[in-house]
C-alpha cells in the first residue's frame, strides 16, 4: 500500500516528505485512511535520540484518527467506513500476565511501539502516524464516536488516556482532591478528566496567565507555583497528585501536599533521576507511583467517556509542511494546547 508521510531520516534531522509502502492486509488486519495526527512531545524526543538509540528512517506519530478503507478476511470488528483510533501501541505478545489482563501497555515481552520499534516478526520496521494510511491488527485498534470533533480526538489516543487511566487506577471521584502539576498537552487533559469524574480539581502551574484556561476546563482552583513557600498552606490537602511535568525539579514540596495515604503518579519523563525525602514518605503513609498509558480495554472505554461527556484535548491543525516549527513551538510550551496534523496535507 503506497503511503505518503513525513519522516526524520537522521537523529536530530528535518522531517521531511517520505513515501513509502505499509504492508499487505493480514487476516485480521484493517487498513485506514488517516485522517488526523497528533504530534506528543515524545515524538519530538525520538526523533532527536534523546531516549537513546533510534531506528531510521523513523516516521513518528502515535495519536492516530481515521477512517477504515479495507478489512482483512477474518476482520469482525471494524467495517469499512468505520472511524477508528490507534494508540501508542500497535502489538504485544498477547499471552503473558498484563496481556490476559487488557493491560496490554505492561506486556511482559515489551508492547510493540507505533513507531521506532521492530515488529513482532523481529524484521519490519513500525513507521507511525505521520502518514495519509496506517494497517493495523484490529485487536490494537479502536471506534471512535462520531459525535466528536476529529481533530481534538486525535491526542487522546496518548495525551488522553495517559491521564484517564491514573485518575482511574487512583478512583478519582466526587469528595476526592486532585491536584494536576503542569497546565500543558498532558495536564490540561487531566483536568478535563478530573472534572468529568466529579473530583475537585487544582492545578499547580508556574503559568499565571494559564489560570482563566484552567477554569474554563473545570479546575476549581488554580495555584501559582513559583516558590515552594507558595504551597505550605495546601500540606496534607490532596488525595492524588498527577505530576505531567517533564521538567527536573524538586518532588518533596508536593509530596507535602498529600493527605494520609495519598499517590503522587509520576506522568511526565524528566531528563533526570528524582530524589527522594524518605521522611516525607514516611510521614503520612504516601506513596510515590508511575504510570504509563492504558490497555486497549481501557482506551475504549476512555473514548466512550469522551463522547458522553464532550470531551476532547485543545488543538492547533497545522499541515505537514508546518510539523518542524511545531517541533520548536512543542519544546517551548508555545501550544494551547496539542498540535494535530491534518493527513490530507501528506498528499
Amino acid at each position: 500500500m503506497k503511503t505518503k508521510g513525513y519522516a526524520v531520516l537522521k537523529a536530530k534531522e528535518p522531517l521531511v516528505a517520505f513515501d513509502f509502502e505499509r504492508r499487505s492486509l493480514r487476516p485480521r488486519d484493517v487498513a485506514l485512511e488517516i485522517l488526523y495526527s497528533g504530534i506528543c512531545h515524545s515524538d519530538i524526543h525520538q526523533a532527536r535520540e534523546e531516549w537513546g538509540p533510534a531506528i531510521f528512517p523513523m516516521v513518528p506519530g502515535h495519536e492516530i484518527v481515521g477512517k477504515v478503507i479495507e478489512i482483512g478476511s477474518q476482520v469482525s470488528k471494524f467495517k469499512v467506513g468505520d472511524l477508528i483510533g490507534v494508540g501508542v501501541f500497535v502489538d504485544s505478545c498477547r499471552k503473558c500476565s498484563s496481556c490476559l489482563k487488557g493491560l496490554e501497555q505492561y506486556c511482559v515481552e515489551g508492547m510493540t511501539g507505533t513507531y521506532n520499534a521492530m515488529e513482532r516478526d523481529g524484521k519490519t520496521v513500525a513507521l507511525g502516524g505521520y502518514s495519509d494510511k496506517f494497517v493495523i491488527d484490529e485487536d490494537y485498534a479502536v471506534h471512535i464516536p462520531d459525535n466528536l470533533d476529529l481533530p481534538g480526538v486525535a491526542p487522546l489516543m496518548c495525551a488522553g488516556i495517559t491521564l484517564y487511566s491514573p485518575l482511574k487506577n487512583w478512583q478519582a471521584a466526587p469528595r476526592k482532591k486532585v491536584a494536576v502539576m503542569g497546565l500543558g498537552g498532558l495536564g490540561h487533559m487531566g483536568v478535563k478528566f478530573a472534572h468529568a469524574l466529579g473530583a475537585e480539581v487544582t492545578v499547580l502551574s508556574h503559568s499565571a496567565t494559564k489560570e482563566s484556561d484552567a477554569k474554563g476546563m473545570g479546575a476549581d482552583h488554580f495555584i501559582v507555583t513559583k516558590d515552594a513557600k507558595d504551597l505550605r498552606h495546601l500540606h496534607k490537602s490532596f488525595d492524588l497528585i498527577l505530576n505531567t511535568v517533564s521538567a527536573d525539579i524538586e518532588l518533596d514540596p508536593y509530596l507535602q501536599l498529600l493527605k494520609l495515604d495519598g499517590t503522587l503518579v509520576v506522568i511526565g519523563l524528566p531528563g533526570k533521576p528524582y530524589s527522594l525525602n524518605v521522611g516525607t514518605i514516611l510521614d503520612q503513609r504516601r506513596s510515590v507511583a508511575g504510570s504509563m498509558i492504558g490497555g486497549i480495554a481501557q482506551l475504549q472505554e476512555m473514548i466512550n467517556f469522551c463522547a458522553k461527556h464532550q470531551i476532547t484535548s485543545d488543538v492547533e491543525v497545522i499541515t505537514a509542511d508546518y510539523i518542524n516549527q511545531a517541533y520548536e513551538r512543542t519544546v517551548k510550551s508555545d501550544v494551547k494546547y496539542r498540535f494535530v496534523i491534518d493527513a490530507k496535507s501528506f498528499n
